[in-house]
């Protein structure tokens, strides 16, 4: 095979379905064809060879944030675009489209550096940026989608642009918060911050020792005197009792808080002394670490697998409506479910100049469900309409196959000014494969 050509398949060719491959194994996709890219010229051809037969695009990096499955069109693979360029002295890095998380902080960690990368380290960094980016450095930094310089985007025409909030300030408000609806993103220069090392890890309890609504009453109290510093995240999960899972997690149902602060180790466990006080810890794994380790804190699962979920951001935390949640969610429910809830605020509530959304909520509930998607829809849906009176909407991130696929993503104005945006710089809704704004999506 000539490694320098596009790489194009169809189904009946030796490595299509390999090439579909991605960390979400839920979803079905059966393009019509295939345009594996390794530049930013196979991204050109592949968009104007999909306009002029007028079939849908959409585009594939590591399948972690896949919102369904698809049919037909063309389907763009970034996966060989994987450069990664820092600049110390700018404090930025370039990344391409299918850089993952763990190689920019590799490649920024020499320099005393780190990125707003979220959780886990597997996950697509240029997506990932283009729909927000919660990052475990949030509250302190905001949002990654606040830190992008430039953005290299293929649109409709074939055409390939650079971006920035200067040059065409609509299409970089309207990219970063509606991803790739609006085209194939090629490149994104982003900002890095002078973060070394932090103060991190998991306070952990037994959830059939310890009352989950009442851990999460202290949490949200304890939210309300944490500084913008901290970023800190709720969870509970249902571990099932199978011999793949460590001795200590099999049959658990594990209560965590998630804690990531930039300042000194010993304010750090000042801050975490009144969790630590709340009842017996079943694991304690603060400490000072390494930037690079953050990926321990959250410690996601490495491995390919079916995952159902969406997502709530409230203004506030009704505690005893997540309390009825995490009860439908438990560890007596039919399939393994695990809730989250992300404290907000500090640097997210501040305006910026893109279209993520619901800068004024103080929380997001999220829910993933494992397994078969029928069995996840029947926990999904009953608990998020328990939430629908305090939810002010969904975010993109956190939308995997649960509910309408567009519903809520975004309110009314962001709404009304993405689908007017869309109809300037993609008439034919070429990029309908990716699309959330457009009623014609």
């Amino acid at each position: 095979m000539d490694h320098t050509q596009p790489l194009t398949l169809r189904p009946t060719d030796p490595g299509y379905e390999e090439e579909l491959a991605g960390f979400q194994t839920g979803f079905t996709q059966r393009p019509a064809m295939i345009h594996g890219a390794r530049s930013a010229d196979d991204v050109i051809a592949a968009v104007r060879h999909a306009a002029v037969e007028n079939l849908p695009v959409g585009v594939h990096a590591t399948g972690h944030g896949l919102p369904g499955g698809s049919e037909g069109g063309v389907l763009i693979t970034t996966r060989r675009m994987d450069g990664v360029r820092v600049d110390p002295e700018a404090r930025t890095v370039r990344v391409q489209a299918g850089v993952r998380w763990g190689q920019v902080v590799a490649a920024a960690e020499p320099h005393g550096l780190a990125p707003l990368n979220g959780s886990a380290p597997s996950v697509g960094a240029v997506s990932y940026t283009l729909s927000g980016g919660l990052g475990i450095l949030a509250r302190e930094f905001g949002y990654a989608a606040d830190h992008v310089r430039s953005l290299d985007v293929v649109t409709a025409g074939g055409r390939l642009r650079r971006v920035t909030r200067e040059s065409e300030p609509d299409l970089y408000w309207a990219l970063l918060g509606a991803g790739h609806a609006f085209g194939v993103v090629t490149e994104l220069e982003i900002d890095l911050v002078p973060v070394p090392t932090l103060y991190g890890g998991s306070l952990a309890f037994d959830g059939r020792e310890v009352d989950p609504t009442a851990l999460l009453r202290a949490y949200e109290e304890w939210t309300r005197t944490v500084p913008d510093e901290l970023t800190s995240s709720f969870a509970a999960v249902p571990y099932p009792d199978i011999p793949a899972l460590p001795p200590h997690l099999r049959g658990r149902y594990v209560l965590s808080v998630r804690v990531a602060y930039t300042g000194t180790a010993d304010d750090g466990d000042q801050l975490v002394a009144p969790l630590r006080e709340f009842g017996p810890v079943l694991a304690d794994s603060l400490r000072e670490m390494p930037y690079a380790e953050s990926h321990t804190i959250h410690s996601d699962p490495p491995e390919p697998h079916a995952y159902y979920g969406d997502s709530a951001v409230v203004s506030e935390l009704d505690v005893a409506l997540v309390g009825e949640v995490l009860s439908l969610a438990g560890p007596d429910a039919a399939s393994m479910c695990v809730v989250q809830v992300n404290h907000l605020g500090g640097a997210l509530a501040r305006p910026a100049p893109n279209s993520v959304p619901y800068r004024e909520g103080r929380f997001l509930v999220r829910m993933v469900a494992v397994g078969e998607r029928a069995s996840a829809r029947a926990q999904l849906d009953p608990a998020f309409a328990l939430l629908a009176p305090v939810t002010l909407g969904r975010t993109v991130t956190f939308a995997f196959g649960a509910g309408d696929r567009s519903a809520g993503l975004y309110d009314a104005e962001t709404r009304k000014r993405l689908a007017e945006l869309k109809s300037h710089y993609d008439p034919a809704n070429l990029f309908r494969g990716n699309c959330l704004v457009s009623s014609a999506c």
